[in-house]
């Protein structure tokens, strides 16, 4: 079993950062991935980044590639990810989600543990 809360939304402007945190618990979370997904008021949740157990391998979206970095702290049960530059468009609530398995999928069907999500709103 593991639980995720997700922190760090808020309010920005266009070209500001944030950083968004995932606080985990459950043994299992050190040896499984975890996913960052999104959802826009509308639109169908999108997967955003994800990766490895290890903290070794990262995949991204390509809406974000380049602006957005995560990492993983295993020690501290914890998934960071860096929002920079955001936009009007990176608007929406954002997840976090863990796989029991050691690399991610984008496929958020095959996720078995979420968060509450936490809301970025980027204004223009």
């Amino acid at each position: 079993q593991v639980q995720l809360v997700e922190s760090g939304g808020g309010l920005v402007q266009a070209g500001d950062s944030l950083t968004l945190s995932c606080a985990a618990s459950g043994r299992a979370f050190a040896s499984s991935a975890v996913g960052w997904f999104r959802q826009a008021p509308g639109k169908e949740r999108e997967f955003v980044v994800g990766i490895s157990w290890s903290g070794g391998t990262m995949y991204y979206a390509d809406s974000v590639k380049g602006r957005f970095t995560v990492s993983r702290d295993n020690t501290k049960y914890s998934v960071s990810l860096q929002m920079n530059d955001l936009k009007p468009e990176d608007t929406a609530v954002y997840y976090c989600a863990v796989v029991t398995r050691r690399l991610y999928t984008n496929n958020e069907a095959d996720y078995e543990y979420w968060g509450q999500g936490t809301q970025v709103t980027v204004s223009s």
